[in-house]
């Protein structure tokens, strides 16, 4: 009989990105004057960040 051997992933990428949409939701309570929508706040913090901003302007040239 075999056993089963059971590990914790030492990277849980859907944890990961609970977490990170949790952190810009409440980001976005504190901040939500400041925008029209919840998509423009998306939009402001892309522009924040030099490695998502890149990798939207690389989408945006290869449609």
């Amino acid at each position: 009989m075999k056993t089963k051997i059971e590990h914790r992933k030492a990277f849980d990428c859907v944890e990961f990105k609970r977490r990170s949409q949790a952190r810009l939701r409440k980001e976005y309570q504190v901040r939500q004057g400041e925008f029209a929508s919840y998509a423009d706040f998306l939009r402001a913090k892309v522009g924040e960040n030099k490695w998502s901003k890149g990798i939207w302007e690389t989408i945006a040239r290869n449609k």
